[in-house]
């Protein structure tokens, strides 16, 4: 958790993914992209829940999950095609 999820997969600008994310342990983590309107600012809780989020290719989309203070636990994700 302490590391987080920090990455620029190589989307086709325009096109629709779906992300999905997985935090389990105990607190939450915040997920945010860059540019804002590739995707939604979202808390993941983690209890084991998945967490879906559709987002829009860019020419360089930047996806950072990070934990929130005290949280301890492990972070999966997945990008599919929209």
């Amino acid at each position: 958790m302490a590391d987080g999820v920090h990455t620029e997969p190589g989307l086709s600008e325009g096109k629709t993914y779906r992300l999905h994310l997985v935090c389990a342990g105990s607190g939450s983590a915040r997920l945010r992209f860059e540019p804002a309107s590739a995707g939604a600012m979202a808390t993941v809780p983690c209890d084991g829940s998945a967490v879906q989020q559709r987002l829009t290719g860019d020419e360089l989309v930047r996806i950072d999950v990070a934990g929130a203070k005290g949280a301890t636990g492990v972070i999966a994700w997945q990008i599919d095609a929209g």
